[in-house]
């Protein structure tokens, strides 16, 4: 493969270099490979990488339909891959319903404090109610073994059948708007309706993550498929940029949930 890397960020080369390497090792030993849970940015990354060759494919799967974190299996044009061959396991988490409230944020910082990476698991969903999450296969033992308590909640975890996930509670709500460029702080400030000040601020209080790391630079420029988070406020997809206006400006179609709104 040329040079792809210039196509992307300087700080996805490392991504971009592991999955050139899964790529080649599929052509090279005419097999498939299953990655680990990949967030939209990645899958996307991957995704041109794939298409670029004739004779490999690729299929992404998280659990159920709209998942954002899915394992992805990079496989020769002559395989189908099974629902199965994903590894996707699906974890209730078992809770006293009528004395405890448990909210997304204690699940994934009792997951992300388990000594494991971000890509062990994937999507944790709700119904305001039921919790659930979906882990690689070969960790179920793991977490079952040591996820006794969600915050200071005592919890249970049951492995269930993919088809007893249920519809997760909120939904994306897309919308075409403009922006003054793709700065984050102006796309914070667009989405939920704040100040870029304040957008800023919340930067600066460490309250934001970029496809799901800690981020503080105002000035880091967007692009397609990176979803942000802002802790209080909710979730920010940029799902494609559509070019300049006359006066300037950008056109942009956001996908937005706005946790404030559910309250």
């Amino acid at each position: 493969m040329d040079n792809i890397t210039q196509h992307f960020r300087p700080e996805e080369a490392t991504f971009v270099e592991e999955a050139t390497g899964w790529i080649q090792e599929v052509r090279d030993q005419n097999r498939f490979i299953l990655t680990n849970f990949l967030n939209p940015r990645e899958r996307f990354i991957l995704t041109t990488l794939v298409n670029r060759l004739d004779e490999i494919k690729l299929r992404s799967f998280g659990g159920y339909a709209s998942a954002e974190m899915q394992r992805s299996i990079i496989f020769p044009d002559y395989f189908f891959p099974e629902q199965t061959d994903f590894n996707v396991t699906l974890l209730a988490i078992q809770y006293p319903v009528k004395f405890a409230q448990i909210h997304h944020r204690n699940v994934l910082g009792t997951l992300s404090h388990m000594g494991v990476e971000r890509d062990t698991f994937g999507d944790i969903i709700s119904n305001g109610e039921v919790w659930q999450f979906f882990v690689k296969t070969e960790m179920v033992d793991f977490f079952l073994s040591q996820v006794t308590r969600i915050g200071k909640i005592k919890v249970r975890l049951d492995e269930q059948a993919l088809a007893s996930a249920v519809m997760p509670e909120n939904d994306w709500v897309p919308s075409s708007t403009t922006v003054a460029s793709l700065r984050v702080d102006s796309l914070i400030a667009e989405g939920f309706h704040l100040s870029r000040n304040h957008a800023k601020q919340l930067l600066e209080e460490r309250k934001v993550t970029l496809n799901w790391k800690l981020h503080q630079r105002p000035d880091f420029e967007l692009v397609e498929n990176d979803l942000v988070s802002v802790r209080g406020y909710g979730r920010i997809r940029l799902d494609s940029v559509e070019g300049a206006t006359k006066k300037g400006k950008i056109r942009v179609e956001l996908a937005t949930i706005n946790s404030k709104q559910k309250r």
